[in-house]
């Protein structure tokens, strides 16, 4: 693997593998809607699916909803003229009985633009059931997108059911109280009393773009997540390359936010970022890691399906993971063995892999269900980042590392880039690591 300064790249864009219609895997199960216009495989080309927005759910709210609306707010990170809601009951603690489901453009808070609402349907009917562990899409909406436009996604939950959740969404959403019923259609959003940072059942937007695109799939965990970033302020190290892309993307091409405009010269910067990433989130299962603390989601190694390969259009994917291994015990060996069997699974899909390195992490003594952080940890960071950047079979690499250390210590986190806990970036970090991220690796 060539290694030019921080970011090397590998290969070109590997052939697009056949379209798979039905994936599986523990805790996924397929879309039980609409089948006949899903498009889970990796075309590019004008005219097809590309999933331009996604959050991952971790595990089961303790909130619980009792026929109430629930407003999610979204931002694709791609334009497009049609689009389609993908709706997962993951962790729900029953079947999801949806009896309405809406979206429109946002202005603020729940606020809706006057007329924008779509009534989504599902195989043509406006209710819809989502059984424990399944997935549905809607029917395709002709709505008008643009590239970082915020979109309510209104659901009636009907009956009684704790949702899916995702707890670290970094961004407010709206439901009404219990019995509020059927607000799906509210363009002012005055019903809408209760805010959470949590996102539920919401778990993809896929756009139609006018021109070729792809999606660009973070397999990670809280440091992609957003972990010590501003609610609502979209500060995420993605969300800077998100909006490089859109605005090299227009600049070069001419296009309004459909991605419509002068005859395109380069479909380079044509991508969308999808956040997949967890809180605490690993890349090896639990019976590898200690329980120090407890693993509560989904590894790496066993959410591939669900949270990369069914996304539409997905051209590229980048692995940040491995802290959160670490802190658990895992050595070396193990943790590269874990991202050698994500890496060829991505690759049998026929995606190029992108690795990055883990950065420095502060020590900790250990506490009460916490092992802590140590210089044995640091060295094994250490071994594994060699590896990532030397001997890995990734296609390019990131290296976050050396954005983010202390050139006085290379083993900690720079003063002003520690949001203070001396594991996360702080939102100037979080900065310029989007900014330091090579768009061309994506060509």
């Amino acid at each position: 693997m060539m290694n030019i300064g921080w970011i090397s790249r590998r290969s070109s864009l590997k052939a697009a593998a056949a379209a798979v219609a039905l994936m599986m895997f523990a805790g996924f199960t397929p879309a039980t809607a609409n089948d006949d216009d899903r498009s889970y495989g990796r075309g590019h080309g004008r005219g097809e699916w590309v999933t331009a927005w996604g959050t991952s759910y971790q595990r089961t709210s303790t909130t619980t909803l009792t026929d109430a609306t629930i407003r999610m707010i979204v931002r694709p990170t791609l334009g497009g003229d049609r689009i389609r809601i993908r709706i997962d009951n993951t962790f729900g603690g029953s079947d999801l009985q949806i009896g309405t489901a809406s979206v429109g453009e946002r202005i603020q808070g729940p606020l809706l633009a006057e007329d924008s609402i779509r009534v989504l349907t599902f195989d043509g009917s406006t209710s819809v059931t989502v059984p424990v562990g399944g997935v549905v899409y809607s029917d395709p909406v002709n709505l008008r997108v643009g590239a970082q436009q915020d979109l309510g996604v209104s659901l009636h939950v009907m009956g009684s059911i704790t949702p899916s959740e995702d707890a670290n969404g970094f961004t407010t959403n709206y439901y009404t109280e219990d019995a509020g019923g059927d607000q799906t259609r509210n363009e002012s959003g005055e019903t809408f009393t209760q805010t959470t940072v949590s996102r539920w059942f919401v778990k993809a937007v896929d756009v139609m773009p006018h021109e070729p695109a792809s999606a660009i799939v973070a397999l990670a965990d809280s440091i992609t997540d957003g972990t010590c970033t501003t609610v609502d302020a979209n500060e995420r190290w993605e969300d800077i390359v998100a909006q490089r892309f859109d605005f090299l993307n227009t600049a070069n091409n001419g296009a309004d936010k459909t991605g419509r405009g002068r005859k395109r010269q380069d479909d380079t910067y044509n991508r969308a970022i999808v956040n997949e990433g967890i809180a605490g989130n690993t890349v090896l299962t639990g019976e590898t890691l200690t329980e120090f603390p407890p693993v509560d989601n989904p590894p790496g190694l066993e959410r591939l399906e669900r949270d990369v390969f069914s996304h539409s259009g997905v051209s590229h994917v980048v692995l940040f993971e491995g802290t959160n291994d670490i802190r658990r015990e895992a050595t070396a060996d193990e943790l590269i063995a874990g991202m050698k069997e994500i890496i060829r699974r991505v690759k049998a899909e026929g995606l190029e892999i992108i690795g990055t390195t883990i950065i420095p992490r502060h020590n900790r003594p250990p506490v009460e269900g916490n092992s802590g952080w140590n210089e044995e940890k640091t060295a094994i960071r250490n071994q594994v980042n060699a590896w990532i950047r030397h001997e890995a079979d990734f296609d390019a690499v990131i290296d976050f590392d050396k954005i983010v250390r202390d050139p006085r210590n290379p083993d900690l986190l720079k003063p002003e880039f520690n949001c203070g806990d001396g594991i996360h970036p702080s939102p100037y970090g979080y900065y310029v690591m989007g900014k330091s991220v090579n768009l061309g690796i994506f060509k």
